[in-house]
């Protein structure tokens, strides 16, 4: 996710754009449609070819298609919203998973308050890899070989140590050091954690209609090689920038919904979930008062890279 400083930046951050693959893509789109246009107005304007259309018509049909891609942003947006949301919840529940297991672990239990650290921050580490391209036991801390081993046997590890949070707190039931009461308040928030993991599957695995993208697309590039046939009478030679602008702020729009859409990719835009997962990390150790040996990669600096 791109790090800045809101409305304190206007014209640095369009400075910025100049880094921005999308927009060098967009411009290389927005070239060839005037590319288009300028042969369209030196045919019309140099040759003898009668153009005749209302210009009205264009304006209904630049009305319907800013409605679809109204459309197209929001429910790109509201995906990346719940996203965020599904995130917060995440960083809630770890945290007070993290401070009930500090109130009724034993205080001398070290190694239990470690395995617990552990656990949590694994969960969120994993997590994040699943949503991307799969978990990497790499990223994950504190693992003995043997719990390498075991992790690589799963291929939905972000369950599997869920689990292991519950036989844990099972663990530390059956032996006695804790009550079934502590069992109970911990188990809201350990559910918590697959549910988190539900909710982030179903945007990841349920994409806006491949149809209605396309469609949107095909739209865009069909007004805007139709656009000059209603605007070169009037506007003459002018008709190619006001055309290419047209299209560029069409097309921006468009590829913006695509660039959010998916927001546990890779992508500039996307949420800082590694952020996230590294912040928990670092709260549940602190919280459990346990040492963090391997300390997780730091966050990205303003600008490292732009959309």
């Amino acid at each position: 996710m791109i790090v800045y400083e809101t409305n304190k930046h206007f014209l640095g951050d369009i400075a910025h754009l100049t880094r921005s693959w999308t927009m060098r893509k967009m411009m290389r789109s927005t070239a060839a449609v005037a590319g288009f246009t300028a042969v369209f107005c030196v045919l019309v304007m140099e040759g003898e070819l009668e153009i005749h259309a209302p210009s009205s018509i264009f304006s209904l049909l630049g009305i319907v298609l800013s409605v679809l891609l109204v459309f197209r942003t929001n429910t790109a947006y509201d995906r990346w919203w719940e996203g965020r949301k599904q995130w917060g919840a995440l960083v809630n529940h770890c945290r007070n998973l993290a401070v009930t297991a500090h109130a009724i672990f034993p205080e001398g239990d070290v190694r239990s308050r470690a395995e617990m650290a552990t656990l949590i921050s694994n969960f969120c580490l994993s997590l994040k890899e699943h949503l991307r391209q799969g978990t990497r036991i790499e990223e994950l801390i504190h693992l003995t070989p043997q719990e390498i081993t075991d992790y690589q046997k799963y291929k939905h590890i972000p369950s599997h140590i869920s689990s292991l949070i519950f036989q844990k707190t099972q663990t530390l039931y059956r032996s006695g050091a804790i009550t079934g009461d502590d069992t109970r308040n911990m188990k809201p928030h350990t559910q918590a954690l697959l549910d988190i993991a539900g909710a982030c599957e179903r945007i990841k695995k349920t994409p806006i209609p491949f149809s209605y993208s396309v469609y949107v697309k095909l739209l865009i590039l069909g007004y805007a090689s139709m656009l000059p046939f209603g605007l070169v009478r009037d506007f003459g030679y002018f008709t190619i920038p006001l055309v290419a602008f047209i299209f560029f702020t069409f097309i921006g729009i468009e590829m913006m919904g695509s660039e959010i859409e998916d927001p546990f990719g890779l992508d500039c835009n996307d949420l800082p979930t590694g952020d996230i997962a590294h912040t928990i990390t670092k709260n549940v150790f602190e919280i459990l008062e346990v040492d963090l040996e391997k300390q997780p990669a730091e966050q990205r600096e303003l600008y490292e890279k732009v959309f």
